[in-house]
């Protein structure tokens, strides 16, 4: 097994962070009741800041640059105060940027309307604003998705896309590059590098899409591509899983030479492939499984260390029959024993009390189990809430309750 070891903190949110207490062993309050418990050194305490249909932020498109300026600010001063450290902030949504890139269009979740200038740079405010108060920012790119709509006459008339039409495979009602395009990867990668080469961000990061999740009735389009690159494969998903590999594969490389220290990160559904499926698959039944359907191999990139921490979405509760948060847990700590690679857990915030998610949700208690359970495997190292605007909100409670039984205090994050 071949280990790239991770490539080290960004100083500047280290030292932010340096004046916050990291304490041996700090007091919580639960149900009423004092305890004395240690609280880890370091841990990952994340938040996702999701921006494609303006999820999470801006509110809505046409802000003024002060307002979404002031919403921004907003959501980093309420990660402060949940005791979070590290704020992961959509910036590639959609093929376009939140940055003043060279290579693609202004989001349109910033104005409503693709290529218009904002009148202010997000990427670089949220980067300095963030280290400011102490927090990690990680620039969350989609390498693939194109827009949310399956018309490419409404992207901006000087979009990559529009202009390399036999790159865009519509599918599901979306856009997509294809990946098995050599031209795309190293287009996607130059855009996304281009904000690593610009700023100060402490990671990359990459959510769950690769090649698309599957819908019925539909094919992803990718004939010409697997005719004309695709000799030598086993199959068109070997040849699919190759493509997404040396995407990951080559942007870790990239990353290293553009700005070494910033660290790679992905966060992958949660299920590499079910145990009745293959004997290393976790003992889940879940409809989608990463390596088959999305042709990702996410086991191979933690075993191979070409990222530096990986962040499974494991969006489901303790007990769920088809994907176990307690079942999931420990498939993910093996697979980073022996590895370089840090695991923190990814958690569906966004269902804690939501009246059509099952009654698990219900109960403000479920996500502090999640934590407790967690810290009885050593791999685990931390965890990220989707989504922001329910870190704010917080619909039950749920996210009070973490805080109160397991962040006592402000904690650096991983090295």
């Amino acid at each position: 097994m071949t280990q790239i070891g991770r490539r080290g903190f960004m100083a500047s949110a280290a030292g932010a962070l340096a004046a916050a207490t990291v304490a041996g062993d700090a007091v919580a309050v639960t149900g009423g009741a004092e305890r004395r418990r240690r609280t880890p050194r370091r841990e990952f305490r994340g938040m996702w800041l999701a921006t494609v249909t303006n999820r999470d932020w801006p509110s809505k498109t046409g802000l003024t640059a002060a307002q979404q300026r002031t919403e921004l600010l907003a959501h980093l001063d309420t990660a402060v105060a949940r005791r979070l450290n590290t704020v992961v902030l959509q910036v590639r949504p959609t093929a376009d940027a939140l940055w003043p890139s060279p290579y693609e269009p202004w989001s349109q979740y910033l104005s409503g309307t693709q290529g218009t200038n904002p009148g202010w740079d997000p990427l670089g405010t949220a980067v300095h604003e963030a280290h400011r108060r102490g927090l990690e920012l990680h620039a969350w790119f989609n390498p693939y998705r194109i827009a949310v709509h399956a018309d490419p006459s409404r992207l901006i008339a000087t979009h990559p896309a529009r202009l390399n039409p036999h790159w865009v495979v519509p599918y599901g009602g979306k856009l997509y590059y294809n990946p098995g395009i050599p031209e795309v990867r190293a287009f996607v990668q130059t855009a996304m590098l281009d904000a690593v080469r610009r700023y100060a961000i402490d990671a990359v990061h990459f959510d769950d899409y690769f090649y698309p999740y599957p819908v019925a009735g539909q094919t992803f389009d990718d004939d010409a591509a697997f005719a004309r690159y695709g000799a030598g494969f086993s199959s068109r998903a070997a040849w699919r899983r190759n493509n997404i590999d040396l995407l990951v594969q080559e942007m870790s490389q990239r990353i290293g030479a553009t700005r070494p220290g910033v660290r790679f990160g992905i966060s992958p559904f949660a299920v590499w492939r079910n145990i009745a499926t293959d004997p290393l698959g976790s003992d889940t039944r879940a409809g989608v499984q990463t390596y088959d359907d999305l042709h990702a191999d996410t086991r191979k990139w933690v075993l191979r260390g070409w990222i530096d921490h990986v962040v499974p979405q494991v969006y489901w509760n303790i007990g769920f029959p088809a994907a176990d948060y307690a079942k999931l847990l420990p498939w993910w700590d093996e697979l980073v024993r022996e590895t370089d690679v840090d695991l923190y857990i990814g958690e569906a915030l966004y269902k804690a009390g939501d009246p059509a998610q099952p009654a698990a949700w219900q109960d403000p208690a479920e996500l502090s189990r999640h934590l407790t359970l967690a810290r009885s495997y050593p791999g685990v190292r931390g965890h990220c809430f989707f989504s922001a605007k329910e870190v704010g909100a917080d619909r039950n409670g749920a996210m009070a309750r973490v805080v109160a039984d397991h962040y006592p205090s402000r904690v650096r994050p991983p090295r």
